[in-house]
């Protein structure tokens, strides 16, 4: 029974994110309850059950508030403006420097791992560099994404936070371990970039001339004159370098670190307290949104963990699936990421089947951590493909693209990328 019934609370879950009929709080904490009423469950057993969750979830969820009210000053005053000015400078307007030209600005972009702000970043400041040199919006918009699946391991991105939450485990120890990862797909981008750039090279040698366009000089020479750096642009970028560091050495509470560096951003830009509070008022809403859908998760997981219901599915599962698959779930699921972040939302597919997987894999005596990297890197690229993900449709506006084409011109490209940083990953003995 109590395996039906939490099947029962994931898939309407699931129905309900992906139908996006409610939002993600609504889903994660209505569902759960009405289950456990159904399992027989009191209400003073359920307000434990809650307790229990939001303990869980506390640390990551204040993490995330203040990582991103911090990245969101650090934009505001322009810390990325001059990396990125350079790096289409240096461009000169050859394709593929262009196209690794993007890799780069796409992954400084998502520093703050927030899609929306990269493709702000990213897409305005490169498509008329794009139109100019004919190239495909299409291939922007598929480097940029593949950029954001890299730097998205970040504990302060959601893939992280989210598996973290649901495990219990240290977001930045997950990190630490995801570095060789990063650092490889960097390497594997700008290579991926190099051959996607000869190709389009050889595309738009084949195209009739077009003397209308005017000559991609002008956007390289509007970025040569954007040069000038902001104010305190040295000590901001002081304070971001030193932030990053004091969290991959693990001497404070990840939440702590970004706590004290918003203060000391704060402090260095804005005097005056009034500015201050405007600074966090404008980056509120996002900070907010995403530690209360963590909060939300903490309700639904410590109901279906503290009711049994989690282990009951587990345990049935294990037995139902072939023998010979069990000790492989966490790597099948991974391999089928991308596909399976086009069928789930990323809630859906972090607060509804990594814990499934998590507790079948636990019965093979798997860890949980070997079942989050496999999970993360296999669906992390395909996010931005997506149609469940906002941030997609906001680049898609700003391209003047379609979702359909993007999802045809980058699907293939970017399920191979993300089984080669899979792969990459059990060599080193990650998974």
């Amino acid at each position: 029974m109590l395996t039906f019934i939490g099947l029962g609370i994931i898939v309407a879950i699931v129905a309900l994110l992906l139908t996006e009929r409610v939002t993600p709080i609504i889903a994660l904490s209505m569902v759960p309850l009405i289950g456990a009423f159904i399992a027989g469950f009191g209400i003073g057993d359920i307000a434990g059950f809650f307790e229990s969750g939001l303990q869980d979830v506390t640390d990551v969820a204040v993490m995330f508030i203040f990582a991103i009210l911090f990245f969101g000053v650090l934009q505001d005053v322009g810390l990325f403006d001059p990396l990125i000015n350079r790096v289409v400078a240096l461009t000169r307007g050859n394709v593929v420097a262009v196209t690794m030209g993007t890799g780069v600005i796409g992954t400084i972009g998502h520093l703050d791992g927030s899609g929306a702000s990269t493709f702000l970043i990213s897409v305005p400041a490169l498509l008329p560099l794009y139109q100019r040199l004919r190239m495909s919006p299409y291939l922007l918009l598929l480097i940029v994404s593949a950029s954001i699946g890299i730097m998205n391991l970040v504990p302060w991105a959601g893939p992280i936070g989210r598996a973290a939450a649901v495990t219990n485990l240290n977001p930045t120890d997950l990190w630490r371990d995801l570095l060789p990862v990063q650092i490889a797909g960097f390497v594997l981008l700008m290579i991926f970039a190099a051959l996607l750039g000869l190709r389009e090279q050889r595309r738009i040698a084949k195209l009739p001339a077009d003397t209308s366009r005017p000559d991609s000089s002008e956007v390289v020479a509007d970025a040569e004159n954007g040069k000038a750096l902001p104010k305190r642009f040295w000590l901001n970028l002081a304070i971001a370098i030193a932030t990053i560091g004091v969290l991959a050495s693990g001497l404070l509470p990840p939440a702590y670190i970004f706590m004290i560096a918003l203060g000391v951003v704060l402090l260095a830009n804005y005097p005056k307290p009034s500015e201050q509070m405007e600074r966090i008022k404008a980056h509120a809403a996002g900070a907010l949104m995403m530690a209360s859908i963590i909060s939300a998760a903490g309700a639904f997981l410590g109901i279906l963990s503290g009711t049994g219901m989690l282990e009951s599915i587990a345990t049935d599962l294990a037995q139902v699936l072939p023998q010979p698959l069990v000790p492989y779930l966490h790597l099948v699921i991974g391999a089928f990421g991308v596909p399976l972040d086009m069928l789930t939302s990323t809630d859906a597919y972090y607060f509804a089947l990594l814990p499934v997987v998590e507790h079948v894999a636990s019965t093979q005596g798997i860890a949980p951590e070997s079942v989050i990297y496999a999970m993360t890197i296999g669906n992390n690229v395909g996010k931005m493909i997506s149609p469940f993900s906002p941030a997609m449709w906001l680049a898609l506006g700003l391209a003047g693209a379609e979702m359909g084409r993007h999802i045809r011109y980058s699907f293939l490209l970017l399920w191979l990328f993300s089984l080669v940083m899979l792969a990459f990953a059990f060599l080193i003995g990650l998974l």
